[in-house]
C-alpha cells in the first residue's frame, strides 16, 4: 500500500537499509499498536486520497506502525488512549528516543514504508491523523449492524 516517489528523499531518510533517527530533531512520532494502527493508517490514506505522509510499519514484533509529524508538532494535540506519542519538550529534553526509518527501496526488513512522504506531504499532518485515530476508535466501538 505504499507510493513510489523515489525521486522524493527526505535527508533523514537513508539511501540503503534502515537507520535510527532521533525523535524531536526531523520529526516527532505517534505509535499505534498492530491491527488497530494498521486501521488508522488504512483510514488516513483514504482521507487523504493516497497522499498521506510517512508511516513506517514495523514488520516484526507488535507490528508498530509510526506516524512521523512535523517536528515539535505532536504535544500539541489531545490524543486517545492507546496512542504514544513521541517529540521533545522541555521535559524530554533529557531522554532520547529513536525510531527506525527504511530506505525508500531496497530490503529494509523488518521496517518498511506504509505511506512514504512526498514533496507535497512531507509529513503526516496532526488534524488529519486524529481524525482517523477518533474515526478508527467510533468504528471499533459501533456494534456490528449488518
Amino acid at each position: 500500500m505504499t507510493m513510489t516517489n523515489a525521486i522524493h528523499r527526505p535527508s533523514w531518510v537513508p539511501v540503503a537499509g534502515h537507520r535510527l533517527r532521533v525523535i524531536g530533531v526531523h520529526f516527532d512520532a505517534v505509535r499505534i499498536e498492530g491491527g488497530r494502527g494498521e486501521t488508522v493508517a488504512g483510514k488516513l490514506i483514504e482521507m487523504t486520497d493516497g497522499d498521506a505522509g510517512p508511516v513506517v510499519l514495523e514488520q516484526a514484533g507488535f507490528r508498530w506502525m509510526y506516524f512521523l509529524l512535523g517536528p515539535g508538532t505532536v504535544h500539541r494535540h489531545a490524543w486517545l488512549p492507546g496512542v504514544q506519542r513521541f517529540g521533545l519538550t522541555a521535559r524530554t529534553m533529557r531522554t532520547v528516543t529513536y525510531v527506525g526509518i527504511p530506505a525508500l527501496d531496497g530490503n529494509t526488513f523488518p521496517l518498511r514504508w506504509y505511506s512514504e512522504p512526498t514533496p507535497e506531504t512531507p509529513f503526516v499532518e496532526p488534524e488529519s491523523l486524529l481524525t482517523a485515530v477518533r474515526t478508527a476508535q467510533a468504528d471499533r466501538e459501533e456494534p456490528d449492524r449488518e
